[in-house]
């Protein structure tokens, strides 16, 4: 079997629920001292980070992993155990497989092959992990970014190893990422008896108008890169759970996806707008997860796609599809940041999976990246 898969199977087995990394970090950390890189711990509270370079020169190229995963959700509809890796038709399925442990054996191992064949490639090569990705994101890259900014140590190119691939391996690479701004609405009423609607204010009913036009509002229409702006209601509480009371407040919770053509402060500004209509009461909480960022053509995408090219035959296709990643807090210090790695069909599901195959077609695209950009670049 080959080292990128034995890899794997040793990251799965380790129980990295967010924000744990279970041992995982420690492996890598092994396995790339030994390359003479250098290994630098920057843990923040209960999240845990590694930041690991080889060489001091610029440009400098990072690979971006994390090693937690989501939880497993119930073990008795999986194939076997979560986390015991088992191959299944020419799948390995575990938590993590696809995001994004498979992508981090990949470009580890694609590390070890390059630095055997190139020990004097010129730049420098980083490895970051963190294992807050899949939670809040409070503590992970956004805080190790915050450390390098200070001693101005930058990242020319950024490889971010999430599952990016859509029918097989390298169809797609994300070059940029929607914004995400959540919000938390409290809309206030007074409770009272059902039978006495005179004698209360339902907040539901109050918000019933605003909601329709918050949910039908056109924030913008997007643009050659990014798809419009989106706005969805993810949970609407209120009630005590008695079928004969006017709830006193009620809570809804919303988030919107936003491209390029807004920003935060447009977007608080124009749901205020909408909400001020209706003469309720109300608060509002936000919470930025991120900015859309975009990487333009440049030396990494081009290295990219030639790479993809040169082991797959076929080219590739950019995009911004998806959710958030830890890229968003890459790409504002100037970095060129994408994102590459497993297939994405089978991501946070029951029955975990990535291909065999895949797993050593991916390494062998991560090695080529590498050559292209500091062996031999093709600029």
């Amino acid at each position: 079997m080959s080292e990128t898969l034995e890899l794997l199977k040793d990251l799965i087995i380790r129980e990295s629920v967010t924000p744990q990394d279970a041992g995982c970090q420690d492996v890598l950390a092994e396995r790339l001292t030994k390359l003479d890189f250098k290994e630098e711990r920057l843990n923040f509270e209960d999240t845990q980070n590694i930041w690991l370079r080889r060489g001091n020169a610029r440009p400098l190229f990072t690979f971006l992993g994390h090693t937690d995963v989501v939880p497993p959700g119930p073990l008795d509809a999986w194939f076997s155990s979560p986390f015991a890796p088992a191959i299944r038709d020419g799948k390995l399925y575990g938590r993590g497989a696809a995001d994004m442990k498979g992508g981090i054996a990949a470009f580890i191992t694609a590390v070890e092959r390059f630095i055997a064949k190139h020990p004097d490639h010129r730049g420098s090569i980083a490895v970051m992990m963190t294992s807050d990705e899949e939670g809040i994101a409070t503590n992970g890259v956004v805080k190790v970014m915050e450390v390098l900014e200070q001693r101005n140590e930058k990242i020319d190119w950024c490889l971010v190893g999430e599952p990016s691939s859509d029918k097989k391996i390298g169809d797609v690479i994300r070059v940029g990422r929607r914004g995400s701004l959540c919000a938390r609405l409290t809309i206030s009423g007074i409770q009272g008896h059902v039978a006495y609607p005179e004698l209360a204010e339902n907040p539901i009913h109050l918000f019933a108008p605003a909601l329709k036009e918050l949910t039908e509002e056109v924030w913008d229409h997007g643009n050659v890169f990014f798809p419009p702006t989106s706005l969805q209601v993810s949970n609407i509480n209120a009630g005590t759970g008695a079928e004969n009371i006017i709830p006193g407040s009620a809570e809804v919770q919303f988030n919107l996806r936003f491209c390029t053509e807004l920003n935060e402060e447009t977007i608080k500004q124009r749901t205020s707008a909408i909400l001020d209509k209706y003469g309720f009461k109300y608060a509002i909480l936000w919470r930025l997860s991120g900015n859309p960022f975009l990487t333009e053509k440049g030396e990494l995408i081009d290295a990219t796609h030639a790479a993809i090219k040169t082991v797959t035959g076929f080219e590739t296709r950019d995009d911004t599809g998806g959710g958030t990643s830890d890229g968003r807090f890459i790409a504002p210090t100037g970095a060129q940041v994408i994102e590459l790695g497993p297939l994405n069909e089978s991501i946070h599901k029951i029955n975990e999976h990535v291909g065999i195959e895949d797993l050593e077609i991916l390494t062998n695209i991560y090695e080529q990246i590498l050559i292209n950009l500091l062996v031999k670049p093709i600029l």
